[in-house]
C-alpha cells in the first residue's frame, strides 16, 4: 500500500513536472514575436509593469497553492475531509481579500508607481494587470485544494489552458494597440498594456477551467464529507495559523528572487534619469536587457527549475527513511544533469550571441551590439542560476528551509549593494545590471554549496560534473563557430548558418560526453530517453 502511494505520489510529480517545463517553453517562446512586436521601447515598460506584478503577485498569493495543498493533504490522509474543506473555504476567502486588496493597490497607486520608477507610460499596464492578482489568488487555491487531494492533472491542464491563452491574447493585443495608437507619442506604454492583457485573459481562462471542474466533482466530495467520522472541527483562527506559519517561509523565499529584478528596474531607471538620460533611451536600454538578454538567459534556467521541482519529493523521500547515502547519490546526479545542460547552454549563447538574436528578434536591429555584448559578457550567469536553483532545492528537500531565504536576502543585499555603486558612480549603465545579474547567483551558489556540504558531508565530484562539460563545451563552440562562419560565406544566409551551427553543436555536444564517459550507463538510464542513448553509444561503442 506504501509503495503504490510512493509510486501514485511519484507519477502525479512527473505530470506536474512535464505541465511545468511545457508552460516555461511556452512563455519564452511567444516573448519572442511579442519583443519583436513592441520594440526596445515597449519592452522597457512591459517588462518594468511585469515585475512590479510579480513581486505583488508573490506577497498577495503565490505562495498559497503550495501551503494550501500541504494542510490539505494532511487533512485528507488523516481521513479529516471536513477540515479539509473548511480549510479550502476560509484560505479561498482569506485569498480573495488579500488579492483584492493588492489588485486595488495597483490599479489606484499606478501613477505612483510610474513616477518612483521614473517610466512614463507605466500606469497603463499596471492597471490592466491589476485585477490579474485577484484572479490569480482564486486560481492559486484552487490549484492547491486538488494538489492536495493528491491530483495533479487540473493544476497541469489549467497551467497549459493559462499559458497558451496568454501567449495568444498578447501577441494579437500588442499588435492591435500598437496598430490604434501608431499615432501616439505613448504607443510603447499602450503596446505594454496591450502585452499584458494575455496575462489577465490567461488567468481568466484557467480559473474559469478549475471551477468547472471543481462542480463536477462536488458528488465525491460530498461523499468524502459524509464519510468523515472526525468530530473535532477546527477553529478559523487554527486554520489562519497554520496557513501563515506555512505561508510566510515561502513568501519570503520567493520575494527574494522576485523582488531583485524590480529593484533592478527602480535603481537604473531613476539613476539614469538623474544622469540626464531621456526616458525613451532608458526604456529601451531595460527592453533589450529584460527582453533580448534575459529571454536566452532564462530557456536553459527553466530546465534547472522544472528539475529542481521534480527533485524535491524524491531527495526528501530518501531524507524521511534516513539513507544518507541515497540522498548523496541523487543529489550527485541532478546537479551533474544541470550542469550537462547549463554549461553548454552558456557557451553556445556567447559563441554564436549575434547569429541568435539576429534569427530570433529581427526587427530590433537599433540595440543589436549592444544586445551581442550583453549575452556574451553575461551568459556565465546560466550556470550560476542554474546552480543556485538546484541547490536551493536540495537544502529545501533535506528539511532546511529557512537556509536559502537567508542566503538569498545575504546575496540581494550585496546585488543591491554592487549595482547601486556602479550605477552610481561608475559609467558602466547596462553592463552593471550584467555583473550584477552573474554576482547575485554566484553568492548563492558559494553559501548553498557550504551548507549543503555540511548537512551531508558531502562534496561534489569535480572531474565529470564540471570540467568534461566545460571540455566538451569548448570543442562544441569552436566547431559551432566554424560551422557558421563557413555557411554564412557561401549561403549569406544567417538563418541557415545558425540553423546548422546549433544541429552541430548538439551532436558534437552529445558525442563528446559519451566519448569522455561522462555519465554511467546507470546514469544514462536515469536520464530522459535513456534507454535510446544507451542503445545509441553501444552501436557507436563508446560504452564498455
Amino acid at each position: 500500500m506504501a509503495a503504490q502511494r510512493r509510486n501514485d505520489l511519484l507519477r502525479q510529480g512527473s505530470i506536474l513536472a512535464v505541465a511545468g517545463i511545457l508552460v516555461r517553453l511556452i512563455g519564452i517562446l511567444y516573448r519572442i514575436p511579442m519583443s519583436n512586436l513592441l520594440g526596445d521601447a515597449g519592452n522597457g515598460i512591459y517588462s518594468v509593469a511585469y515585475g512590479i506584478y510579480g513581486v505583488t503577485l508573490t506577497l498577495a498569493s503565490s505562495s498559497l497553492p503550495l501551503a494550501v495543498s500541504k494542510l490539505i493533504a494532511q487533512r485528507s490522509i488523516q481521513k479529516q475531509h471536513r477540515n479539509a474543506y473548511r480549510l479550502f473555504r476560509v484560505a479561498l476567502c482569506f485569498a480573495l481579500f488579500v488579492g483584492m486588496a493588492a489588485a486595488l493597490f495597483l490599479f489606484f497607486g499606478a501613477d505612483f508607481l510610474e513616477g518612483l520608477y521614473a517610466r512614463e507610460g507605466l500606469a497603463k499596464p499596471l492597471r490592466i494587470v491589476a485585477p490579474t492578482v485577484l484572479v490569480m489568488s482564486a486560481l492559486g487555491i484552487l490549484r492547491g485544494f486538488f494538489q492536495g487531494k493528491n491530483t495533479m492533472v487540473p493544476t497541469a491542464v489549467s497551467q497549459l489552458l493559462e499559458q497558451i491563452v496568454n501567449a495568444v491574447v498578447s501577441i494579437v493585443a500588442i499588435s492591435l494597440m500598437m496598430n490604434a495608437f501608431s499615432d501616439s507619442n505613448q504607443q510603447s506604454a499602450y503596446g505594454a498594456a496591450g502585452g499584458i492583457m494575455g496575462t489577465l485573459a490567461g488567468a481568466l481562462t484557467a480559473l474559469v477551467f478549475l471551477i468547472f471542474i471543481f462542480f463536477l466533482c462536488r458528488p465525491h466530495l460530498r461523499r468524502q464529507l459524509q464519510s468523515d467520522s472526525w468530530d473535532s472541527p477546527e477553529s478559523i483562527q487554527d486554520i489562519i495559523k497554520a496557513l501563515m506559519v506555512t505561508v510566510i517561509p515561502v513568501i519570503l523565499s520567493q520575494t527574494v528572487y522576485q523582488i531583485g529584478f524590480t529593484l533592478d528596474d527602480l535603481m537604473f531607471g531613476n539613476l539614469m534619469a538623474a544622469r540626464g538620460i531621456d526616458n525613451t533611451t532608458i526604456s529601451s536600454l531595460q527592453g533589450v536587457f529584460n527582453s533580448q538578454y534575459n529571454i536566452l538567459i532564462n530557456a536553459p534556467v527553466a530546465v534547472a527549475t522544472a528539475m529542481a521541482s521534480s527533485t524535491i519529493p524524491s531527495i526528501a523521500a530518501s531524507t524521511a527513511s534516513g539513507n544518507l547515502n541515497e540522498i548523496r547519490r541523487k543529489v550527485r546526479g541532478v546537479v551533474k544533469f544541470n550542469m550537462a545542460v547549463a554549461v553548454p547552454a552558456a557557451v553556445g549563447l556567447a559563441v554564436l550571441a549575434r547569429p541568435i538574436l539576429t534569427v530570433l528578434f529581427p526587427s530590433l536591429t537599433a540595440y543589436r551590439d549592444l544586445a551581442t555584448d550583453l549575452l556574451v559578457y553575461g551568459s556565465s550567469a546560466v550556470v550560476f542560476f542554474a546552480l543556485s536553483t538546484i541547490t536551493s532545492a536540495v537544502l529545501q528537500s533535506i528539511n532546511q528551509m529557512r537556509t536559502p531565504v537567508v542566503h538569498g536576502a545575504i546575496s540581494l543585499g550585496l546585488h543591491v549593494l554592487i549595482l547601486y555603486l556602479l550605477l552610481k558612480f561608475t559609467d558602466l549603465g547596462i553592463y552593471g545590471l550584467i555583473i550584477g545579474n552573474v554576482t547575485f547567483p554566484v553568492v548563492i551558489c558559494a553559501l548553498n554549496w557550504r551548507a549543503v556540504g555540511i548537512a551531508l558531508s558531502y562534496r561534489q565530484e569535480v572531474k565529470k560534473t564540471f570540467l568534461i562539460p566545460l571540455l566538451a563545451s569548448a570543442i562544441m563552440g569552436l566547431l559551432a563557430r566554424g560551422t557558421y562562419a563557413l555557411l554564412l560565406a557561401t549561403t549569406e544566409s544567417n538563418a541557415i548558418g545558425t540553423a546548422a551551427a546549433v544541429l552541430v553543436a548538439v551532436l558534437s555536444y552529445c558525442f563528446c560526453l559519451l566519448f569522455f564517459r561522462c555519465f554511467s550507463r546507470q546514469e544514462l538510464y536515469d536520464l530522459p530517453f535513456g534507454g535510446r542513448i544507451v542503445r545509441l553509444a553501444q552501436r557507436m561503442h563508446l560504452l564498455p
